[in-house]
């Protein structure tokens, strides 16, 4: 419906930008209420596979321990070769021994690890994936009105991508830091007090300036996202429009537009990418910087501890093998602290993904049924329209005053100029939009307190649009009647005249159409849309321009299909080629919104006023 619908009347009669959507709006910063929502809902969907995330967080504990022992062994072999009494071997080889077992096993169960954060966060993509796209299924027809659909398809792709690369490496590197760093601290406070005191200069000065960097660098992130999707928008509606580019030889205007928007998306790439890697490098400075400081204040102690000045036990004793120790252990006391600089450079951009992801999630699906709201079975066809008022938005109403009567039966033809609200009236009697005043009935129950549903399935369409979808042409046809038999099929698409092209194929009605039927011709996609039409058993038929795209010999012989399909249904049809219309009980002229003529071909081409300036124009 988007191409004559309500996106095209939003367009041309709502404010300026309204078809762009959230997304065209300026990067919003994510302030720490938001960032504590959203690892809130990420960590739910992380509990939605606990078994698994309780097995990941036990080899993590396993694995950075067993890491976390190589360097004690190691400072213990460095005081067997240093002892005094001479080396001793079998306790520098025992020490060695334990220290590679202990890295070994670390390593594997760090693979072990990765492999399992792997599986979880597929299992956590695959639900958000699952729960965005049942979303976007129920979300009102005027959510895609307001909203490009590369913006949306990135949010499917890329934005979840961008979750799932943190989820299944960042997430671990959160764990094993976090473990670590206190594992480090307790060797490292076992080992030698004073030295520790670096730390107490260097580790404030860390977190203060990653602190103040991240505050800069999240809304380049967000930044980043919105311009991506903007791109991804733009880039799908041109390759849609590609013949009629070339047509008009639009190609350069239409790259130069591309590449300004490219370029948009590349400076958000480069700004938050850059800003975000200068995190990483200043803050390795720094604990470069400190275990400089750890070497050169534990050597100090080490010459104090061996000039006798301090005795085993104390203070400021140390080994050499303690000195050893503690450097590695900073080591890895400082490098988790370096990495979270670079975990939170990721988890800017994930943060800024999921909050477009959950914006989706969050959006109001289409309004509910009322309570005790009946469904709609055995219809007979009578739709009466009262007083009816309607806008995509407030100050710019489309249909005023609108009043119209369809007995069981018969066929309401809907003529006029572009833009005057003809497909709006289509989008009510589907309950795609509401009225803003007065109502619609349908055998004598206000459409809004019937089912949504039953409303839908009652009304067969034709639209000028057609869609198919990836798979053989038997598929397409019964898309709204599943279990219709070939021979039904073959009666529809006989009557559709679309009978012998199907057969000439070598795979017959077998034939897979390939996405949108793109392999086929315009018309013949049409054809095969009227012949689903066909295959229906409902009381009412909306055509919306069902014919625009065949041959007027072709038209011919759909439409006198199309009035055998017609007979006994309630029948709204659009058109703008009013010779398919002239057989119509009744003809409604609308302009402006407003009904100002109707009546039959023959009454309105006697009374000389728009319609028959209208029709007159045509074979002029």
């Amino acid at each position: 419906m988007n191409k004559g619908g309500p996106a095209r009347d939003i367009r041309a009669n709502g404010p300026a930008g309204a078809g762009n959507g959230p997304a065209a709006g300026p990067a919003k910063k994510l302030d720490r209420k938001t960032k504590k929502g959203l690892l809130l809902r990420l960590g739910g969907y992380i509990l939605q596979y606990w078994p698994l995330f309780l097995l990941a967080v036990l080899l993590t504990l396993a694995s950075n321990q067993l890491s976390l022992m190589g360097p004690s062994y190691s400072g213990e072999a460095i005081d067997a070769i240093a002892a005094e009494s001479g080396v001793n071997f079998e306790a520098v080889w025992t020490n060695v021994g334990r220290m590679l077992v202990c890295y070994a096993a670390s390593a594997v169960l760090s693979y072990v690890l990765a492999i399992l954060m792997i599986l979880l966060s597929q299992r956590i993509v695959y639900t958000m994936r699952k729960q965005l796209f049942e979303k976007l299924t129920s979300l009102p027809v005027s959510y895609f009105d307001t909203h490009t659909t590369g913006d949306i398809i990135s949010r499917i792709s890329y934005d979840i991508d961008t979750v799932n690369a943190s989820l299944s490496n960042d997430l671990v590197q959160v764990m094993t830091s976090i473990y670590t760093v206190i594992g480090s601290l307790i060797f490292m406070w076992q080992i030698s007090k004073p030295l520790i005191a670096v730390f107490a200069i260097t580790v404030p000065i860390s977190i203060f300036f990653t602190r103040f960097r991240a505050k800069r660098v999240r809304p380049l992130f967000h930044l980043r996202s919105q311009k991506l999707g903007e791109l991804n928008g733009y880039a799908e509606e041109m390759l849609s429009g590609g013949a009629t580019i070339r047509a008009y030889g639009r190609e350069d205007e239409i790259s130069s537009r591309f590449a300004a928007r490219n370029r948009e998306a590349m400076d958000a790439y480069y700004n938050a990418e850059y800003y975000g890697a200068a995190l990483g490098p200043s803050v390795n400075f720094i604990n470069n910087l400190s275990i400089s400081l750890v070497m050169i204040f534990g050597g100090m102690l080490y010459m104090f501890s061996q000039s006798g000045t301090a005795v085993p036990g104390s203070l400021f004793f140390i080994t050499l093998g303690g000195v050893a120790q503690f450097v590695q252990y900073s080591r890895k006391f400082a490098g988790p602290i370096n990495e979270f600089a670079n975990i939170l450079n990721e988890f800017q951009s994930a943060f800024a993904a999921a909050e477009r992801i959950f914006r989706i999630i969050d959006e109001q699906p289409e309004i509910a049924d009322v309570p005790g709201a009946l469904p709609l079975s055995n219809a007979e066809g009578r739709v009466e329209v009262e007083d009816v008022n309607f806008g995509y938005t407030p100050e710019k109403p489309i249909l005023k005053s609108l009043s119209v009567r369809a007995n069981p039966g018969q066929t309401i033809a809907i003529v006029g100029p572009t833009g005057a609200g003809k497909t709006t009236i289509i989008n009510l009697l589907m309950r795609f939009y509401d009225v803003n005043s007065g109502r619609i009935l349908v055998d004598g129950h206000e459409i809004r307190e019937v089912q949504r549903d039953s409303l839908r399935r009652a009304y067969t369409m034709v639209l000028q649009d057609t869609w198919l979808f990836c798979g053989t042409i038997f598929e397409n046809i019964v898309y709204g009647r599943e279990n219709a038999t070939m021979e039904e099929v073959r009666a529809a698409a006989k009557s559709a005249r679309i009978d012998s092209y199907i057969e000439r194929l070598p795979d017959g009605y077998n034939t897979m159409l390939s996405d949108d039927g793109v392999n086929i011709s315009k018309g013949q996609r049409q054809l095969i849309t009227i012949a689903r039409a066909m295959l229906s058993n409902t009381s009412m038929l909306i055509l919306d321009e069902a014919t625009s795209n065949v041959d007027s010999r072709t038209e011919i012989k759909i439409q006198q299909a199309m009035n055998e399909l017609m007979r006994g249904r309630t029948c709204f049809v659009i058109a703008h080629r009013l010779s398919t219309v002239r057989d119509a009980d009744l003809i409604l002229v609308l302009k402006d919104g407003r009904v100002i003529e109707s009546g039959t071909h023959d009454d309105l081409v006697r009374l000389g006023g728009f319609y028959g300036s209208l029709y007159n124009s045509q074979f002029e």
